[in-house]
């Protein structure tokens, strides 16, 4: 079957910003191009994808996607889930049959763990949902076609995944992947980054580097 993951990626500018109490305008922009590039190397791993799909309006995150061999699709920035839906649109025409949507502030993003949810059973018709760590939010979506079922990412979003596939006779599951729970929005979120990363060697390089920086700014 011909995978590919798709990635909608906010404008860096715009990112984050219920971290204004942490990080200044320009670390956080910087934390986000890290945790981006950790995304973009652990799922490069990925042996099962055939395509990294990035959807972003942001030059400098077209510039790091297209560094890391992924294609570019354009985004007018109307929204997480309309990005989506334009990656998904794209990856029909490139004739993929199952699409991974995935963030890119999962700098903990392991390629086991995506090799694990590519080889999960599913039908013909079906749709995967990763939960964050607080089990209400979609932190990944693997959906087979790639138009399925439309992408309703947000607060709540996996009791909405669930409700649309069922209202669509789509067969859905929730699989639990921990290096998939840990997106960073918060400041709590970004205290668990930082724990986890202290509990961990390995993966995620590029985040780990920027936030041992920020920190010894700080210091």
């Amino acid at each position: 079957m011909r995978n590919a993951a798709i990635l909608p990626v906010k404008s860096f500018a715009q990112a984050k910003r219920r971290l204004g109490l942490e990080l200044a305008a320009n670390d956080r922009r910087a934390l986000v191009e890290a945790m981006f590039a950790d995304a973009l190397v652990a799922l490069g791993r990925v042996a099962a994808l055939e395509r990294v799909i990035v959807v972003s309006g942001d030059h400098v995150a077209q510039r790091i996607a297209a560094g890391y061999g992924a294609n570019v699709v354009e985004d007018d920035e109307r929204g997480h889930n309309t990005a989506a839906a334009r990656g998904i649109h794209f990856a029909l025409e490139q004739g993929i049959e199952r699409a991974l949507l995935v963030p890119g502030d999962c700098p903990m993003l392991a390629p086991r763990d995506i090799e694990a949810l590519l080889a999960h059973p599913g039908g013909a018709r079906s749709a995967l949902i990763v939960p964050d760590r607080h089990g209400t939010g979609t932190n990944a979506l693997l959906l087979t076609p790639p138009d399925v079922l439309a992408p309703s990412f947000g607060p709540d979003s996996r009791r909405r995944h669930m409700n649309d596939a069922q209202a669509n006779g789509v067969p859905a599951e929730v699989v639990e992947l921990d290096s998939l729970s840990l997106d960073v929005d918060t400041p709590d979120d970004l205290e668990a980054l930082r724990r986890r990363l202290v509990g961990t060697h390995g993966g995620a390089a590029h985040t780990r580097g920027m936030l041992g920086q920020l920190m010894r700014a700080r210091a």
